[in-house]
């Protein structure tokens, strides 16, 4: 067997070597993640802005083959479901389903980021209560940004699924996990099997709209 630490990539240490160099993942090898790279990058994730400090997210970590099986399977139905609303032909969608089930099953360990809006600030009218909520669902993305970015600088990849967003339901179902946890997304993590083609960035200037100086 090769030795897991000749697949580990070295990174460099400067952080924008880190920003610009981390990429997404679709296709790991089957090697074990150490658990000091998940602790870690939860870690890091535990650092992102939120607001008033409340944290308002969790991390469901899955290496278990059979959760990976049964959130698969129980993820499907939703998949074809969704796939066959918007028209597209039984072939394809049974091999975008396998594509998909394939990626949960191939992965050494999954984390599952969820929301959890239980210790947030309260207030009397709906439209700040509201806006709370939305500073989580803001600050949730920071921190998969930050374990993320933990994850690449320890030499491993990861890919970042959305796929909870249409059917948290199923995913809290299937992965037996408390009704205060929200799935948002999976993210996947391990030692990329190859090379993603990476989409290119757009220029800063398109990205600045309007620049006010005085």
């Amino acid at each position: 067997m090769t030795d897991l630490r000749t697949r580990v990539v070295a990174r460099p240490t400067d952080l924008w070597s880190t920003l610009t160099g981390r990429r997404s993942v679709r296709a790991f090898e089957p090697d074990a993640v150490p658990r000091e790279v998940i602790l870690r990058a939860v870690e890091a994730a535990g650092w992102a802005p939120s607001p008033h400090g409340r944290q308002p997210w969790r991390f469901v970590v899955v290496e278990s083959s059979a959760a990976k099986r049964r959130l698969a399977e129980d993820m499907a139905a939703t998949w074809t479901e969704q796939l066959s609303l918007d028209g597209q032909d039984a072939a394809i969608i049974a091999i975008r389903r396998a594509k998909s089930q394939d990626r949960l099953l191939t992965t050494p360990c999954l984390i599952v980021p969820c929301l959890y809006v239980a210790n947030l600030d309260r207030y009397p009218d709906e439209d700040r209560s509201a806006a709370e909520v939305t500073m989580a669902v803001q600050s949730i993305g920071a921190a998969i940004q930050n374990l993320l970015l933990s994850v690449y600088a320890d030499g491993y990849d990861a890919g970042w699924m959305c796929a909870p967003l249409f059917c948290p339901d199923i995913v809290r179902s299937s992965l037996g996990l408390d009704a205060a946890l929200d799935p948002h997304a999976i993210i996947t993590v391990g030692i990329a099997a190859k090379d993603p083609v990476r989409r290119p960035r757009r220029p800063v200037a398109d990205l600045i709209p309007t620049w006010l100086t005085d």
